[in-house]
């Protein structure tokens, strides 16, 4: 071990890396653009999704949608309500429950809409999530254990991401810590072991955290639909932990649960009417598609535990090799533990972290859908704070005379997967639109392009200059060019500049072929003369563009 490092205690060193997790957060608020589904996240939050229209065959100005990303004019009590109506009657055709929305929404009315005011309730869930981790490690591995799991989870770099993401996945997080912290210190009171205390502390610590479990039980179900899963784990480790106590905690689980009938009565119902379930589906019988299936296991964990955001442009092979290489490392702490007989808190780990991912696995084979990988994994976040336990767990208790050698790799490997991922890739890719926009504010400009999704169509009018003379004309790849030409027929004059936006992922339609794209410049020869062309990337495919540039030709 170096030696600069001997000079240095491992849990001084842990509160050094739990400080520098806080300030990445902070420092990174408004450090990139607003993604595909944040921008999305924001429309929902604003209670105006009624006023989004999808673009037609006819150019509209871009600054009309900047009203969808703002909170409406109100002059009164009335109009909040009306404003608060209006937001619960979008939710219901998203599928997911309000809490986090509802959250961003009054968040936004005290800090507005810009890309750190949006994260930084995000950053707090997360940094809260960090104090919790904090807490659960404490309560089941002491003080030490409690600084490892929070410094690992601080510098994780796949909830890194998702705590800088204006999305329910860094809130979920929070709330299954919490649940978890809860039902332990519960079950430590209820244990005839404990320390000695006075009855009437006793008592008060158990309303106390009788409430909190309560509380984020109900929160979490609120957040993400399948915080179930976790419920189903907590309530097997019950059985097995305090088994006779089995009343009190049934209580509070019916307690968190009954909370939310009346979203469930007024909202779950509309939403599964409005849900789109069969993306998720496959024709194929459960043998042709078990590979696939272990292919997303095994990619969850590697995307979970090693890659963070990078898996979004690494090649699937790769992602399945990293995912390999979780599940060694897994396997070979859980031999050890076990080996040197740890074996119940190793199997808390395990059914935290792994139990209700092969849960998820389960659904997916038996309903022959693949929700376990999409999006990366992210449907199964609840399971991270669990895996990260059981790393933490060997680091404690099998790691030994390597236990300040092993956290600090771990710990500085995933530093450096988070500071490249936040300071080597291209986050500002309609920035540089806006600056073409600006070269010349006061020519009229077309946007044309091939796609009409509105995380395209939105990002465009939240980040170019708000004015009347860009106008957006978005359609499918097969319909662009005739509709172009139909478009600049009535006045040749009319727009002094084209900026033509080709999507490599149009998202609701296919990628112009060749073909297409012909058409397009045959629509503009004669009229137009190309000026600039130029690629923009972001961190995935939704974000590669080829912008091209054109200038009427004068007379």
């Amino acid at each position: 071990m170096p030696k600069i490092l001997k000079h240095f205690s491992v849990e001084l060193l842990l509160l050094v890396a739990i400080a520098i997790a806080v300030i990445i957060r902070i420092i990174n608020l408004g450090s990139r653009e607003f993604w595909y589904d944040e921008v999305l996240s924001l429309l929902l939050s604003t209670g105006q999704k009624g006023l989004y229209k999808h673009p037609d065959d006819t150019p509209v100005v871009l600054a009309q949608y900047l009203g969808a990303l703002n909170l409406p004019s109100e002059k009164g009590l009335g109009d909040i309500l009306a404003t608060g109506e209006k937001l619960l009657k979008g939710l219901v055709k998203e599928p997911h429950p309000p809490l986090f929305f509802i959250g961003q929404h009054l968040w936004l009315r005290l800090f507005g809409n810009s890309e750190a005011a949006m994260r930084s309730l995000v950053a707090t869930f997360s940094i809260g999530a960090i104090g919790s981790a904090y807490g659960l490690g404490r309560c089941l591995l002491g003080y030490r254990g409690g600084l490892l799991l929070a410094a690992l989870l601080g510098l994780n770099p796949y909830y890194l991401f998702h705590s800088l993401n204006v999305r329910m996945y860094g809130s979920l997080v929070f709330w299954v810590i919490l649940t978890t912290w809860a039902l332990f210190e519960l079950i430590y009171l209820n244990n005839p072991n404990r320390s000695p205390q006075t009855e009437s502390k006793i008592l008060k610590s158990k309303w106390f955290w009788s409430v909190i479990l309560i509380g984020a039980i109900a929160a979490g179900l609120m957040t993400f639909y399948y915080f179930a899963c976790l419920l189903i784990v907590l309530a097997a480790l019950v059985l097995l932990l305090d088994r006779r106590q089995w009343w009190q905690y049934t209580l509070c689980f019916v307690g968190g649960v009954l909370i939310n009938i009346p979203w469930v009565w007024w909202g779950t119902r509309q939403q599964l009417r409005n849900a789109d379930l069969e993306r998720f589906e496959t024709a194929s019988g459960w043998l042709e598609t078990t590979p696939q299936h272990l292919q997303d296991f095994a990619r969850t964990l590697g995307t979970h535990l090693i890659l963070g955001d990078w898996v979004s442009i690494l090649p699937p092979t790769l992602a399945t090799i990293a995912g390999i290489g979780a599940i060694a490392i897994l396997f070979a702490c859980s031999l050890d533990l076990w080996q040197r007989q740890q074996r119940q808190i190793l199997g808390i780990a395990l059914m935290l972290g792994i139990v209700p991912l092969l849960l998820m696995l389960g659904m997916d084979v038996a309903t022959g859908k693949f929700t376990l990988g999409f999006g990366w994994g992210r449907s199964v976040i609840f399971i991270l704070p669990g895996c990260l336990f059981l790393l933490t767990v060997w680091i404690e208790k099998a790691a030994r005379k390597w236990r300040k050698l092993a956290a600090i790799a771990l710990l500085l490997l995933y530093l450096s997967i988070s500071a490249s991922d936040f300071s080597l890739r291209n986050r500002w890719m309609f920035h540089q639109i806006a600056d073409i926009i600006e070269q010349n504010q006061k020519a009229t400009t077309l946007i044309v392009m091939n796609s009409t999704a509105w995380g395209h169509v939105l990002r465009l009018a939240y980040y170019l200059p708000p004015t009347s003379s860009v106008m957006l004309l978005a359609r499918p790849s097969d319909e662009l060019a005739p509709v172009l030409q139909k478009t600049l027929a009535p006045d040749r004059d009319r727009y002094q500049r084209i900026l033509w936006l080709d999507s490599a992922r149009p998202v609701w339609g296919e990628s112009s072929t060749t073909e297409e794209k012909k058409q397009l410049r045959q629509v503009l020869d004669g009229q137009f003369q190309l000026k600039k062309t130029q690629q923009l990337f972001g961190t995935w495919e939704l974000d590669r563009f080829n912008l091209s540039l054109y200038e009427r030709n004068p007379r």
